[in-house]
């Protein structure tokens, strides 16, 4: 399976890279904007819309790379990748910086696009496929709301940050009629996802509770969100509590069910993001201790940092078993257990030499390990 031919190798570089591309985007945009805007406007916005751009992008990422055939990791990228330009742009007119107006116009039909992709990903999760052909017309209702939703959002004279109000009938009638349709596409999606769990079976239906909860709250949040965005804070918190746990809700579902068979990633990712944290935490405490406790023998730091580069090179390998340890047990505790009982089952097998019991003993670990449906041991007979 993974055998490529000489032709082929170059074709999934650039997907492979892609979603990792995006997600640095994402993050500086994020660092950029974060001093632009902190101060300027109230600190919760500032600081859960920086990380629900940083939760999309790296779930995003996450999902993009380990199935790239899979629509829903490309569009957490994009939303990711959007909302960083998007919550930048929008800090430019604290600072007057040029086209200040143009962002504030963005963020004012945006929004669109994005309940149009939330809808979407109810629409596929968790396979990346409709639930039957029929439910196609969905999408096209969703294209046909953003074909009349943003026009007449982008040129509705109520923004004030408009640079091109059009104060007509028709616009205002193009923005009620694509909220209707997305509005409306985003029940048929939430239902497909209810559908879809109440048909499901075993680690399938366990994968689609959460984001039915998920659903159960973005819904009435995205009814109130229409008419009141705009004149109520709360509402506009709610929303991005609404965006919030949709990503939530998957990540859940990858950490706890293995979806998408990416939790090996997500493990190295924990695990060394641990690590580097502390080897980093120790390198910075030991080198100032060292400093302190050598400033009356030498006046330079050369001898601290050449100690403490020795020690955090000698705590590498038990602070990542450590951690490895740590994270197996918190988060994949299945892995955790079956690599204690193999360890068990290992150093009972230097004792035992009874075959029958041995028989029984490897019969035991096998189906306690790899939980089959059934085990049976076969042992040739020497003389044949």
């Amino acid at each position: 399976m993974s055998a490529r031919v000489a032709g082929d190798k170059a074709a999934p570089a650039l997907p492979a890279r892609l979603p990792w591309a995006l997600l640095t985007v994402t993050v500086v945009l994020v660092v950029v904007m974060v001093p632009l805007s902190l101060g300027r406007e109230p600190y919760l916005d500032t600081v859960f819309y920086g990380v629900l751009v940083l939760a999309l992008a790296t779930l995003g990422a996450f999902i993009a790379t380990r199935q790239p055939a899979n629509p829903i990791g490309w569009i957490f990228c994009a939303l990711g990748a959007w909302g960083g330009v998007v919550e930048t742009w929008e800090a430019f007119p604290y600072h007057a910086l040029p086209t200040g107006e143009v962002g504030e116009w963005i963020v004012g039909w945006s929004w669109v696009l994005d309940m149009s992709a939330y809808a979407l990903v109810f629409l596929l999760f968790p396979t990346g496929r409709l639930l039957t052909p029929r439910w196609r017309f969905v999408v096209w209702l969703l294209a046909a709301g953003c074909v009349l939703g943003v026009p007449g959002q982008a040129l509705n004279p109520d923004n004030p940050a408009n640079p091109l109000p059009v104060d007509s009938v028709v616009i205002d009638v193009m923005f009620g009629l694509g909220m209707l349709l997305v509005l409306f596409a985003l029940i048929a999606a939430v239902a497909s996802v209810v559908i879809r769990y109440r048909r499901a079976a075993g680690v399938e239906r366990l994968q689609l509770r959460q984001l039915v909860v998920a659903g159960s709250v973005v819904l009435p949040i995205m009814g109130l969100a229409i008419p009141f965005y705009y004149d109520s804070a709360a509402v506009q918190a709610a929303v991005g509590l609404a965006f919030l746990a949709l990503p939530v809700a998957a990540g859940l579902a990858i950490l706890r069910y293995r979806l998408y068979d990416i939790d090996v990633v997500i493990n190295r990712a924990l695990v060394y993001g641990a690590l580097t944290a502390t080897l980093a935490a120790a390198y910075i405490a030991s080198v100032l201790l060292l400093q302190l406790a050598l400033s009356g023998f030498t006046e330079g730091s050369s001898l601290a940092v050449a100690a403490s580069t020795l020690a955090v090179a000698a705590l590498f390998r038990p602070a990542r078993s450590r951690i490895q340890a740590a994270v197996d047990k918190r988060f994949f505790r299945r892995k955790y257990d079956a690599v204690r009982t193999l360890e068990a089952f290992g150093a009972r097998l230097r004792d035992e030499v009874d075959l029958a019991s041995l028989e029984g003993e490897l019969r035991a670990v096998v189906a306690g390990t790899m939980q089959p449906a059934h085990v049976s041991l076969w042992l040739r007979d020497g003389s044949a």
